[in-house]
């Protein structure tokens, strides 16, 4: 098992490539989409966004292109690190994939061509979420010990999608008097599957896994849409639409503990399963209390989740992909987003070397 950094697009400098190797981490997942939108933000803060979502997407697409990938390759690798995966296609690139419209096929073919080019730089994983609503509904509060600030949810956000906004971002000007039609949960489906069959083959001959986040929060509907993975046993029911070993999951132990079906399951067994049959293209480590739509999330030793438990589960499942803190809350000092994921990491690796001590 390794342990991984999440970057932000804003992140992708020289001091937080030192900060991430200063932590014990060695290998990088890299946001190229750039969530505040254009809008003033910290670089390192949790987007929550408004009626606008989060913003426009397509700010940075010209990092995607071989060469702006092998810069941001080698200037990780001169820090000790290795560039494992990207998150997150930016919007611009798949909104008539995610919406079935008249641009698909040719957006299904750039698509394509971002896999092989990932492939040839040697990005093991591109890491996607195939939602409508997005990361919808956040908002920002005391949550965590200590009254460190967090994100949570507290609603199901119910306000319909403008026309010109997917995936919580915009891609065209938004029309808030034409809404995109609700769709039915089989007709979300039916659409990730067409985008797998088309872009696994690609993803297996690029030697590239493309690997699936559960949406968050996980929730029946969102913004009056269907959510796609929203229940443990539909992890599975995703790998074996494609069966192949580049259809593999990016598996959100957060928003998995959120899921209200976890209580009903074996929630530990549903880690180990995907573990050992190697179906895990990274792992997102948080911790969260209560269930959605109703839950917060908090420092990684206080939450619903047994971090121990599950590391000696990965371990003993012989797990040798990475692991990212991808959220932590922000603490009390001059630089609380990095205090937070410090405390994250070294939590992670302290009992790491108490497993092979």
């Amino acid at each position: 098992m390794k342990i991984g950094f999440g970057f932000y697009v804003q992140m992708l400098n020289e001091s937080t490539m030192r900060f991430a190797r200063q932590c014990g981490a060695t290998h990088a997942v890299i946001h190229l989409v750039d969530y505040t939108g254009g809008r003033p933000a910290r670089s390192d803060s949790q987007p929550v966004g408004n009626a606008r979502g989060w913003g426009w997407a397509g700010l940075t697409t010209e990092l995607w292109g071989y060469d702006s990938l092998c810069r941001i390759r080698d200037e990780l690798q001169q820090h000790g690190l290795v560039f494992e995966a990207i998150e997150n296609f930016d919007p611009t690139f798949w909104y008539d994939v995610l919406l079935d419209g008249p641009e698909r096929s040719a957006q299904i073919e750039r698509l394509a061509g971002i896999i092989r080019t990932l492939g040839q730089v040697g990005i093991r994983v591109m890491g996607y979420n195939f939602s409508l609503g997005g990361v919808a509904g956040r908002t920002t509060g005391a949550f965590a010990r200590g009254e460190a600030e967090s994100v949570g949810v507290t609603e199901i956000d119910n306000r319909p999608i403008p026309r010109g906004m997917v995936w919580n971002m915009l891609y065209a000007e938004p029309d808030s008097a034409v809404t995109l039609p609700e769709i039915s949960e089989d007709e979300l489906w039916d659409r990730y599957r067409r985008f797998l069959e088309d872009l696994i083959p690609v993803a297996e001959e690029a030697g590239v896994a493309l690997a699936a986040h559960p949406d968050d929060p996980p929730v029946e509907r969102m913004r009056r849409q269907p959510r796609l993975i929203r229940k443990p046993e539909q992890f599975e029911h995703a790998l074996r639409l494609v069966e192949s070993p580049a259809n593999k999951l990016e598996l959100c132990l957060g928003t998995l503990r959120e899921m209200p079906g976890s209580d009903d399951t074996d929630f530990y067994a549903v880690i180990e399963r995907h573990a050992r049959n190697n179906e895990i293209g990274y792992i997102h480590l948080r911790n969260v209390v209560g269930r959605a739509p109703n839950y917060h999330e908090v420092f990684i030793d206080e939450g619903d989740l047994d971090v121990a438990r599950v590391l000696r589960i990965l371990e003993d499942a012989g797990y040798e992909g990475v692991v990212i803190p991808d959220h932590t809350p922000q603490m009390s000092c001059d630089a609380p987003w990095h205090a937070g994921m410090a405390y994250a990491i070294g939590y992670i690796r302290g009992l790491l070397a108490g497993f092979r001590s």
